[in-house]
């Protein structure tokens, strides 16, 4: 394999275990549980929990997979990195289309989610304003935004910790409801498991910013199964104390699960409480968003498959600013304009194409049997929830991908005209 390039200067390290896990915890404990059980919930009814469980098993082998990678290649870009280096220019460039264009449309799915969620009659315009506000401090360095996102997580876990305990002392919660039917289908499992697989990616954001955590070999392997087993202890209570209070049919039809759940289990006053930690939570998101895909729009504009003044690293803060305000003033756009609120199809379609690569990748290091054996569950896995998930989402990921193929061959074959590859 070729070595990897970072042309111009590198970015700082400044990232301990503790940092790197809350980064992580800042982009899974985000607005993703309060808004993906509901969906869930409607394809797998009371199989939801079976689909969370299926969610956190491939999350776990590509966590797994992503941490092994990233000892070996601890640069900014995650999977588009350990595709490039492992299986060849072409699927490292996939894996990074796959995630740009995936959490673009993420990020400006969070920002409307706090707009919504703060000011309903303006949501576009607070959305704007929060996209703009957090970009200022991805810029400031990432010890800034590591400092925020501390913030924003301990808000989110004391107010889910409410949710969970509000639900399960009230006299509405009845295990009964917890009961797996007979009529819910392997398939409406598996979409579900694709759905909340949504909630549970941000642990890529580790990765994704190995260029800027001290001792990489050590604090990613750490630091993605710790975020990771604490954001599935949360997630398992939040999902079971839900569920007992509403029951799968009433939190399938819920436009605001956890808040409706507080009110059927007789805490009204906690409702306020659970729309301004759903509104903190969409922060943390967006925040670890656009963290994670301007790193790798860095790492892509260091390849030319992006425009190379997007690598530029900031003399000073030491951060890929050119590429953070790219990505800032793209999500501002599409928060302006677009309701992206549907999205977490698409954005899952296009994650679990990422990981497919990653697991992939992690294949290749290799060549035991009983070792190869996580990344193989994890590919099969990825593959699977993804042609799971509603058959919108697959269609509109699946003519992404293509077209991201497409400019990848038209830019292969003007360069090869140029006497350049």
């Amino acid at each position: 394999m070729r070595r990897m390039t970072t042309s111009g200067s590198g970015l700082r390290r400044t990232l301990g275990v503790g940092d790197a896990v809350v980064v992580g915890l800042g982009a899974m404990l985000g607005a993703g549980i309060f808004a993906a059980l509901a969906p869930a919930a409607h394809a797998a009814g009371s199989g939801l929990l079976l689909g969370l469980a299926v969610a956190a098993v491939v999350a776990y082998c590509n966590a797994m997979s992503s941490a092994r990678l990233a000892v070996l290649y601890p640069a900014s870009g995650g999977t588009y990195v350990y595709g490039r280096e492992r299986l060849g220019e072409f699927w490292g460039y996939l894996a990074g289309w796959s995630f740009v264009v995936g959490k673009t449309a993420s990020c400006a799915a969070m920002a409307l989610t706090v707009g919504t969620y703060v000011w309903p009659g303006q949501a576009h315009a607070v959305a704007v304003a929060a996209v703009v506000a957090l970009t200022a401090v991805n810029y400031g360095g990432i010890q800034k935004s590591a400092w925020l996102t501390r913030v924003i997580v301990a808000v989110v876990l004391a107010v889910l910790a409410s949710v969970v305990v509000a639900c399960l002392v009230s006299g509405e919660a009845d295990a009964g409801r917890l009961a797996i039917g007979a009529s819910d289908g392997a398939g409406g499992v598996l979409q579900a498991a694709g759905l909340l697989f949504f909630a549970f990616a941000g642990y890529a954001r580790i990765a994704t910013l190995g260029e800027e955590v001290r001792d990489p070999a050590r604090t990613i392997p750490r630091a993605i199964p710790v975020a990771l087993g604490i954001t599935l202890v949360v997630y398992a209570c939040v999902a079971v104390a839900v569920l007992s209070v509403l029951g799968p049919d009433a939190l399938g039809d819920a436009s605001a699960p956890l808040a409706d759940a507080v009110r059927e289990a007789g805490s009204p006053w906690l409702v306020p409480v659970v729309r301004v930690g759903a509104a903190v939570a969409a922060l943390g998101s967006l925040l670890a968003l656009i963290l994670g895909v301007s790193r790798t729009t860095l790492a892509m504009a260091r390849d030319r498959h992006l425009p190379g003044a997007l690598a530029a690293v900031h003399p000073r803060f030491q951060v890929p600013h050119r590429a953070e305000l790219a990505v800032g003033a793209v999500v501002a756009v599409l928060a302006a304009t677009v309701d992206v609120r549907g999205a977490i199809g698409f954005s899952s379609f296009g994650v679990l194409a990422y990981y497919a690569v990653a697991n992939a990748s992690a294949w290749t290091l290799d060549s035991a049997p009983a070792a190869r054996m996580v990344p193989v569950v994890g590919l099969a896995g990825c593959a699977v929830l993804a042609f799971s998930l509603p058959g919108a989402s697959v269609v509109v990921g699946a003519g992404v991908l293509v077209v991201g193929a497409v400019a990848y061959g038209v830019r292969r074959w003007v360069r090869a005209g140029d006497g350049q590859a």
